[in-house]
Formats: C-alpha cells, sequence, structure tokens
C-alpha cells in the first residue's frame, strides 16, 4: 500500500511538472469536487425509499387515517418522519409550518451544489487558460530559435499546452453529470415535499373524483 502511494505521488508531481501549475490547481479541484460528491452520495443515503410515505399519504386522502399512522412507523426517509409528525396533530394551520420544514430540508439537501456548479464552469475555463499559457511560451520559443526551428519541439509544446483544456474537461463533464443527477433526486423529493402538504392541509377530494391523486401521479411519473 505504502509503495502504491509513493508510485501514485511521483506520478501526480511528473504530471504536474508536464503540465505546468495550472494542471495542479485542476488537480487540486478535481480532489474538492470528489469531496463533494462523496459527501452529497452519504447525505443521500435513503433518499427515494418514499413508498411508504406515498402508501401512507393515499391511505389519509382515503380516510384512512390510522393505517396512514402506523405505515410510517418505520419510514427511513425525512420526508417520512416529517410526515408522520404532521399525522400525530393534523391541523389546517400546519400549511405553512410544513413548508417551512420541506423548504429547509430541501435546502440542505441543495446544499454543495453552488460549489458543484462553480467546478463545472471553472475547471474548462482554467483549462482553456493553461493552454493559451502554453500557447504563448511556444510561439516564444519559436520566436527565439530565428530560423533553426524544430517541429518536434513546437509540436511537443502545443500538446503540452492543451493538456491543460483536456484536464479541464475530464473534469468538468462527469460532475456535471452527477450535478444533473443530484438536482433531478432533489426536484423529485420536492414534488412530494408538496403532494405531502396538500395531502395533509388541503380539502379531501371527493370520493367520486377519478382523477388521479398527485401522490400516485408523482408513483407513476
Amino acid at each position: 500500500m505504502t509503495n502504491w502511494l509513493h508510485q501514485t505521488a511521483i506520478a501526480v508531481q511528473g504530471f504536474i511538472a508536464l503540465g505546468g501549475w495550472v494542471v495542479g490547481l485542476l488537480l487540486a479541484l478535481s480532489v474538492l469536487a470528489g469531496a463533494l460528491v462523496l459527501w452529497k452520495l452519504w447525505q443521500f443515503q435513503g433518499l427515494g425509499r418514499d413508498t411508504m410515505l406515498r402508501e401512507a399519504l393515499a391511505l389519509w386522502d382515503a380516510g384512512q387515517q390510522p393505517a396512514a399512522r402506523a405505515s410510517l412507523a418505520r419510514s427511513p426517509s425525512a420526508l417520512g418522519q416529517l410526515a408522520a409528525q404532521a399525522m400525530a396533530a393534523p391541523s389546517p394551520d400546519l400549511r405553512d409550518r410544513l413548508y417551512a420544514e420541506t423548504e429547509a430540508l430541501m435546502a440542505r439537501l441543495e446544499s454543495g451544489f453552488r460549489a458543484l456548479d462553480a467546478i463545472v464552469q471553472i475547471a474548462p475555463l482554467m483549462g482553456l487558460f493553461g493552454t493559451v499559457l502554453g500557447m504563448i511560451e511556444a510561439f516564444q520559443a519559436l520566436q527565439g530559435a530565428g530560423a533553426s526551428v524544430d517541429p518536434s519541439i513546437l509540436a511537443g509544446g502545443i500538446w503540452v499546452a492543451l493538456l491543460t483544456t483536456a484536464v479541464g474537461l475530464a473534469i468538468a463533464m462527469p460532475v456535471s453529470l452527477i450535478l444533473t443527477w443530484f438536482e433531478a433526486r432533489v426536484a423529485a423529493q420536492r414534488r412530494l415535499a408538496e403532494a405531502l402538504v396538500e395531502t395533509l392541509c388541503g380539502p379531501a377530494l371527493p370520493q367520486a373524483n377519478t382523477t388521479a391523486h398527485p401522490v400516485e401521479r408523482l408513483a407513476h411519473a
């Protein structure tokens, strides 16, 4: 293990020496992005396990309040626990409180999104900046060489300069995909939270109404 870490450190140092300080900064940015992604994955544990909550809301809307409370007794989700607390003391006055609680929960889930979005936008720009700097150095060397220009040296300088753009894109693309997935998960939770508030605090649907319940629509979405 120690030998592997030593070899990895040597490889990273060589990579930074090849690409310059911009590549080093991009690698540090990738470490930050990785830490944020791991933190969000840990925070999202249990997110999406809302089957119990959906069933409980359907039972509550059907007038089976005791069964709805019982179905949430072991709910692993934060929304499920919030619904269980609201069902223990149902009241139309809870609407504002539930909206505040659900928005606070959504805000916690969205924490770190701005940092990930900033990394997605900054990483390619930093890579392009490194490429521009490398091209400037390459053409300065070309000017200094005068008539005795070695095309292989010039080509080597150009591909090293382009390396920073490649590193920036390699960081931005996967982080962008992961961020999009996170945002989709939070959006689904927000829709479920809205259904929760309306089911517990809004007027009951008429039994003769054949329109699908919002929770059922979410379940089939």
